[in-house]
């Protein structure tokens, strides 16, 4: 939910192309 907001707010507006990886941390946890 936090990356949608963060894409539908003014502070998005510099954002051309970006890989925005919304897991809950999954890929972060490295066994």
């Amino acid at each position: 939910a936090y990356g949608v907001l963060y894409l539908a707010s003014d502070e998005s507006s510099f954002v051309t192309g970006i890989e925005l990886i919304i897991d809950g941390g999954v890929t972060g946890i490295r066994e």
